[in-house]
C-alpha cells in the first residue's frame, strides 16, 4: 500500500517535471519571453520589434519568431504594402502565457530585492 503511494507520487512528480521541461523547451533562450512580452503591447512589424527589443539582431529575431510561430504562439501576416511588410501578433494561445509572464516578473522582482537588498 505504501509502495503504491510512493509510486503514484513519483509518477506525479515525473509528469510535473516533464510538463515544466516542455514549457521551458518552448520558452528557452534569451529572447523568446522578451518577444512575447513586447507582443502583449499589440501587433508589431519586424522593424518595430527590433527597435523595441534592445540587443537582439535581425537574424536572431527572425529565428525566434519562426520558432514561436511553429509553436502557435505568434502569427505572421504579410502586409500588402510597398515594400512588403510583415506584422506579428500573439495568438489566443500565446496570450495564455500572460499569467506565466506576470508570475516570472513578480518572482524576478522579489529575487532582485533579495540578492541586491534593493
Amino acid at each position: 500500500m505504501m509502495e503504491e503511494k510512493v509510486q503514484t507520487l513519483t509518477e506525479k512528480c515525473s509528469k510535473t517535471i516533464l510538463s515544466v521541461h516542455d514549457a521551458m523547451d518552448i520558452l528557452n533562450g534569451r529572447w523568446k519571453i522578451t518577444i512575447i512580452g513586447a507582443l502583449f503591447l499589440g501587433k508589431m512589424r519586424f522593424t518595430d520589434l527590433l527597435r523595441e527589443i534592445n540587443g537582439i539582431s535581425g537574424k536572431m529575431l527572425s529565428r525566434e519568431l519562426k520558432d514561436l510561430e511553429i509553436n502557435q504562439l505568434v502569427t505572421r501576416t504579410i502586409l500588402n504594402t510597398q515594400p512588403i511588410g510583415v506584422e506579428y501578433e500573439l495568438t489566443e494561445y500565446g496570450r495564455t502565457l500572460e499569467n506565466v509572464l506576470k508570475a516570472l516578473s513578480a518572482w524576478g522582482t522579489d529575487h532582485r530585492k533579495r540578492i541586491t537588498g534593493k
